[in-house]
């Protein structure tokens, strides 16, 4: 247990606080031990994965903030085609581990560079793969135990899930199926191919932004990176954080921006959006602390757009 810990060194924009009280679970029993801990001294719990979709608060971050490692990152057949993972795997590290075993259905993982918690936390889905369709199960933990959750109890929709604060994925379980394992390999790396074509690589960034905005008809099928690339918004800079050249939907920090930066980038992209296009883009990053966007989440379009 440490106090004051720093997290924006654990997150890959680089940008935040402190976790007012900091700690690693190696399996479930310090997990639990240390969820009844921070229940009993009236803490609020959060964890910390990969930080690749995460944003930390300037002011850092109140309460325990987790990560879990060690035998929470392990991985195991539990069948022909049945994987189980420990919430601190990555992804594509899963994608990579069920190729050598000849089985399919994860590939699109090796694009998201985050955690297996994360995953089933956000429903994450990329290159017409999704979670959701692989997911048998997920052990979920609280001060009170583990219990295990199946994909409805879970209320797994796009890219979000029921999980509530303080709920921490410790495994989840895959059905997936049997495929030859050098097609499979090939999949994993034309989807590793087309990413680092159309997403900035070596840069510190969360990854998306914003999330698509399917089923609204003022985005006319657009995809969130190309209405804010429509808007202006490609190299807009703000302080030390600034929407990427290559991608408009990834904010990247140029060496010294705040997580105040960020927000002010992300405030004025979807602003700029909003007036041009009528679209209310909702954010994808996941945050930490009292981080405060300028606007109200399910925000109505302004009447009247910018007919530039």
């Amino acid at each position: 247990m440490r106090e004051g810990h720093p997290l924006a060194r654990l997150t890959t924009v680089r940008t935040g606080g402190a976790a007012e009280w900091w700690a690693r679970a190696g399996d479930e029993r310090e997990l639990l031990e240390l969820l009844e801990w921070a229940r009993a001294e009236g803490h609020a719990v959060s964890v910390v994965g990969s930080g690749s979709n995460l944003l930390v608060a300037d002011e850092g971050v109140r309460g325990l903030v987790l990560k879990l490692d060690r035998a929470l990152g392990g991985i195991e057949r539990a069948g022909d085609e049945v994987i189980v993972a420990g919430g601190a795997v990555r992804l594509p590290a899963l994608a990579a581990h069920v190729a050598r075993l000849g089985l399919a259905g994860v590939e699109w993982g090796v694009n998201i560079p985050g955690t297996v918690g994360g995953a089933v936390r956000m429903n994450a889905n990329a290159y017409g793969g999704e979670l959701a369709r692989v997911l048998e199960w997920a052990r979920v933990a609280t001060a009170d135990g583990v219990e295990r959750r199946g994909p409805e109890e879970l209320e797994l929709a796009y890219r979000s899930s029921g999980l509530r604060a303080g709920e921490i994925v410790v495994s989840a379980g895959f059905r997936l199926r049997r495929d030859d394992e050098e097609r499979v390999r090939a999949r994993i790396a034309e989807m590793r191919r087309m990413r680092h074509e159309a997403q900035p690589q070596g840069i510190r960034t969360f990854g998306s932004t914003f999330k698509n905005p399917e089923g609204d008809p003022a985005a006319e099928g657009r995809s969130a990176g190309l209405l804010l690339a429509e808007a202006g918004c490609n190299g807009l800079e703000i302080g030390g954080a600034r929407f990427a050249p290559k991608h408009a939907n990834f904010i990247e920090n140029t060496g010294s921006a705040t997580t105040a930066d960020v927000v002010a980038v992300m405030a004025e992209g979807r602003a700029r959006v909003l007036a041009r296009f009528g679209v209310a883009l909702e954010p994808e990053v996941q945050t930490l602390g009292p981080v405060r966007f300028p606007w109200s989440v399910g925000e109505s379009p302004r009447a009247g757009r910018d007919s530039r």
